[in-house]
């Protein structure tokens, strides 16, 4: 079944105006949702709003949204304010720049959406497509949506175009926060082995579809079960594997990859036949 359209823009390229239909690029596995229910009887619990200075149940009709400003001090939008302030933010993206897409690191992607082109735009939509596609490079620009505007990238897949909201560079720390002190210079010997196991599980290409999700799969299980009347017993824990030689610990790692492998690895380490001497 096709996707159902979320909304639409316009792909501004230069002077050029390209009418597209946005669409979700992903969708959430069926979330096994539980229900918060009363103790006592089982039956299902309401969600209420209470007013922290009085105590008292606030309907949804009383609720207004505010932004504090300053300890305890608000400042409080009507929904009129709020929509007026959406209709003055243009919903377009102009691209802005073309940059190399592997100039973007991953930590920076979010949300993708698919665009598709609206009626009459196909032929200005094929052209951007084929022209990223020879490029290489992706385009970044702006969009406005929901109110917020978006820093997004767009580039070619599949004959056509994925657009993903990308993080702004406040969101993202600096990875010279994570603290890294200790444990010396790693040997030649270490790296090579590490190198080796790498190698041993490499695989040409990513398969997202050889790794279901276990642990939903279990709890299904589980429920199913309960349903039936039958008790579950918990697995036991694990304590953490303890790893007194680093050198050691990477040896018996090969080793049992090595025996995984299989004749793979024994004819990838057969040494190559001499070349003849030239005549």
């Amino acid at each position: 079944m096709a996707p159902r359209s979320i909304g639409s823009t316009t792909v501004y390229l230069g002077l050029v105006a390209i009418l597209v239909k946005l669409y979700s690029a992903t969708t959430e596995a069926a979330a096994i949702s539980f229900n918060l229910l009363h103790k006592k009887d089982g039956s299902r619990l309401k969600q209420q709003y209470v007013c922290a200075k009085d105590g008292e149940i606030v309907p949804r009709d009383d609720m207004v949204k505010g932004y504090e400003f300053a300890k305890d001090q608000f400042v409080t939008l009507s929904p009129e304010e709020l929509k007026a302030l959406e209709a003055k933010t243009a919903k377009e993206l102009k691209i802005e720049e073309f940059v190399p897409l592997e100039g973007i690191d991953p930590l920076y992607f979010d949300k993708p959406y698919y665009l598709g082109p609206e009626l009459g735009a196909e032929r200005a939509y094929r052209v951007l497509v084929e022209a990223l596609k020879r490029c290489g490079k992706g385009g970044i620009g702006q969009y406005t949506a929901r109110g917020q505007q978006y820093l997004v990238l767009l580039r070619e897949f599949g004959g056509r175009l994925v657009m993903h909201e990308l993080r702004r560079a406040e969101e993202v720390r600096s990875v010279e926060d994570v603290a890294l002190e200790g444990g010396g210079v790693p040997t030649l010997v270490e790296t090579k082995l590490a190198v080796e196991l790498i190698l041993l599980g490499a695989s040409k290409a990513f398969q997202p579809e050889k790794y279901p999700d276990q642990v939903r799969a279990r709890t299904l299980e589980v429920i199913q079960e309960k349903v039936e009347g039958k008790e579950i017993v918990a697995a036991p824990v694990q304590g953490r594997a303890q790893i007194v030689d680093l050198l050691e610990a990477l040896k018996k790692s090969l080793e049992v990859g090595d025996q995984r492998a299989g004749p793979k690895r024994a004819a990838r380490s057969e040494p190559r036949p001499a070349k003849r001497a030239a005549r």
